[in-house]
């Protein structure tokens, strides 16, 4: 793979993967435009690795303040996780839908469901979910609010993450706010839902990785995958947590239908040619 690819690709993975316009979606479609080919096994872990990095390093004290809760030691200064001293079982519990049907859907969803026409469908759809979220929620809630249904809820919908072009983090922000949280409340919860998801996949990943090695000239690419991923995705995370407080959901709403229209008419135009 090119340096100049590898580059692009790792900053698609970086912006794309923490806001709610579907990171496997991009990374699909990106190539596709272009005429790129696939980028292959390796390239995709280096991604997994670099984005895991981002959310463990943006959320680090998050994370320490919330197992320390979790095990009953007072940690940590932030108000709203004082008021969730149950919040790492929350998280737990959460994760078991999505982890149950990656491993046992994840390979036969992304095969039979990879083509322009479902993602970009699936781009308006959730799009338009998130349009719906954002007017019809009360939005006033915060984490140390959540109930055990509000948190089972999120944790089911993110295994509609799985259908490509959805976005894990549309999809949780989605259903949280109809459950009632603010803005940041449910960005937050999606963000640190997610961390264990992509920490299981990156695991994963390497476990591959070293049952087959890195293929031969593969080094740089890999590595510069990590880096540029983690370092669009920490100021990504930083941007999305601002913006969604100040401008709500529209920017990625607008963009997700204008991007899934110009992607079906794109895949409708291809096989016309």
């Amino acid at each position: 793979m090119p340096v100049y690819q590898a580059i692009v690709l790792a900053i698609v993975q970086g912006f794309t993967e923490f806001l709610p316009v579907s990171s496997s979606a991009h990374l699909f479609l990106v190539p596709w435009m272009l005429g790129w080919p696939d980028q292959g096994l390796d390239f995709d872990i280096a991604l997994h690795i670099g984005t895991l990095f981002a959310v463990l390093i943006y959320f680090f004290k998050d994370w320490l303040q919330i197992l320390s809760q979790g095990f009953g030691l007072q940690w940590g200064d932030d108000p709203e996780l004082k008021q969730a001293p149950k919040l790492l079982w929350y998280l737990a519990l959460a994760s078991v839908p999505a982890g149950i049907a990656g491993g046992l859907f994840k390979d036969s969803i992304e095969t039979g469901l990879r083509n322009p026409y479902i993602m970009g469908t699936m781009l308006i759809l959730i799009g338009i979910l998130l349009w719906l979220a954002e007017r019809y929620s009360w939005r006033e809630k915060h984490i140390g609010e959540m109930t055990l249904t509000d948190t089972l809820l999120v944790g089911v919908s993110q295994t509609l993450a799985l259908i490509p072009g959805t976005s894990r983090s549309g999809i949780t922000i989605s259903t949280a706010l109809f459950r009632g949280l603010t803005y940041s409340a449910a960005a937050r919860f999606s963000f640190l839902l997610s961390t264990p998801i992509i920490a299981a996949s990156g695991l994963k990943s390497v476990y591959d990785l070293k049952k087959h090695g890195l293929s031969e000239g593969q080094l740089t690419p890999f590595l510069i995958g990590i880096a540029v991923s983690g370092i669009v995705g920490l100021g990504v995370i930083a941007f999305f947590l601002r913006v969604i407080r100040k401008h709500g959901l529209k920017p990625f709403i607008a963009y997700r239908i204008v991007f899934g229209i110009l992607v079906i008419a794109l895949a409708f135009v291809r096989s016309r040619g």
